[in-house]
């Protein structure tokens, strides 16, 4: 067992609740943690033995593009495209944060974690 680690993706992207959100934009950053068997891939060194994280980034940027008004909505959509479109994955974790979120405060960010 092994994991796979994806950090700190960088997106400007248009999701948000407020209508200004999505017309304006802002930053998000998306951490993926992809759980699968590495027993093979290390002993043959062979990408087709492995989960190819390149392809996981590419799901995550097609995601990323769809607007969604919700963070939980753009997580779990990006859980179900890595499950439907990859295989070895037996578990994933992806978190999606929304940096300088418009809630009438100084805030870093909010983040969402969904894990399944």
């Amino acid at each position: 067992m092994g994991l796979i680690q994806i950090e700190n993706m960088e997106f400007y992207a248009f999701h948000g609740h407020f209508k200004e959100e999505q017309i304006v934009g802002n930053k998000f950053i998306v951490d993926l943690t992809i759980e699968t068997e590495m027993t093979v891939a290390s002993k043959s060194d062979n990408l087709k033995d492995a989960v190819n994280y390149q392809k996981a980034y590419q799901i995550v940027k097609t995601e990323m593009e769809k607007k969604s008004y919700l963070l939980e909505n753009i997580a779990g959509r990006i859980l179900d495209a890595l499950y439907s479109q990859m295989t070895g994955i037996l578990k994933a974790k992806i978190k999606v944060s929304k940096m300088n979120p418009p809630i009438g405060g100084k805030i870093g960010s909010v983040s969402v974690v969904i894990e399944r």
